[in-house]
């Protein structure tokens, strides 16, 4: 792979099935992750799941070291519209192992407090507003630790349709993190929003869907786990996202931050280990292609 030398592309232990979602399927071993991602190219990586790499700053920092990768920074859901205090205090917690480990951004995702990405109580007008609040709190927090702060619309949390982004845009002053897999299942272009919202682009995770299994997560027949058990996402360039103009819009717009290839995989028993890498390295291609295309900035 070559891509580049003015993009930033990191990967994402999701990539090769390591979720925090009990019952999500086989993980595969950090250092077999880390190393497959090392030998494809990529020089970083987001954290992944709590406890899958080691939360002591220096073990993580040898670790990632032992394979040339660097630390993006990492994925954070946790209930925002209730707890406040442990919200705040497990952001804390994130972000100092973030920040003594190189990294740079804290992607907060609004969890419902509930295990998985299945289910979605509805909030009131005065949870959303905590949850509002509570993000900013987390990322004044973040930034006392050197970091920025990127909220993630995802599937399954109180930020997911167009109607919530566009709220949250409306309410909060907090850039997003642009996940072109998480929008397009939640009903929101991710195209036409990085058009129109260019300055709220924070943080960018590439994914390719199937628009057949997002239309059915959308409408309620499909869970998302089970969604994506059956391929909701393939390889960059293998499905419905138009992420030549995605990556355009925001690299046009000025957009200077990571690309992070962040493909949900769940990999069953009888998965072949092989599954992972090779789908990555499709993607890679794809990107480098793209990215080779655009003008210098």
């Amino acid at each position: 792979m070559t891509l580049p030398s003015e993009f930033r592309v990191a990967g994402a232990p999701i990539s090769w099935g390591v979720c925090e979602v009990p019952g999500w399927g086989r993980m595969l071993a950090a250092p077999t992750v880390l190393r497959e991602m090392a030998e494809l190219g990529l020089t970083a990586t987001e954290l992944g799941p709590p406890g899958y790499l080691p939360r002591e700053p220096e073990r993580l920092r040898h670790l990632l070291g032992e394979h040339g990768l660097g630390l993006v920074g990492g994925f954070l859901a946790v209930a925002l519209h209730e707890d406040t205090e442990h919200a705040v205090a497990v952001a804390e917690e994130s972000a100092a192992l973030f920040a003594a480990c190189g990294g740079e951004v804290l992607v907060l995702a609004a969890a419902t407090g509930l295990d998985g990405y299945d289910a979605r109580p509805a909030l009131d007008d005065a949870q959303w507003a905590t949850l509002v609040e509570t993000a900013a709190r987390i990322r004044d927090v973040a930034a006392r630790h050197g970091l920025s702060t990127v909220l993630h619309p995802h599937v399954g949390t109180h930020v997911e349709r167009q109607d919530e982004v566009e709220r949250f845009l409306a309410d909060s002053d907090l850039p997003l993190c642009l996940d072109t897999g998480h929008l397009l299942v939640g009903g929101a272009d991710p195209v036409a929003l990085a058009v129109s919202q260019p300055g709220r682009v924070g943080h960018v995770h590439l994914k390719d869907v199937r628009a057949d299994l997002a239309e059915q997560v959308r409408a309620g027949t499909l869970p998302y786990a089970a969604a994506v058990a059956q391929g909701l996402y393939v390889p960059l360039g293998e499905g419905d996202v138009d992420l030549e103009a995605m990556v355009s819009a925001v690299h046009n717009a000025g957009y200077t931050g990571w690309y992070v290839l962040e493909q949900d995989t769940a990999l069953a028993e009888t998965s072949p280990d092989d599954v992972p890498r090779r789908d990555t390295a499709r993607s890679l291609t794809y990107l480098e292609n793209v990215l080779s295309r655009l003008p210098a900035a």
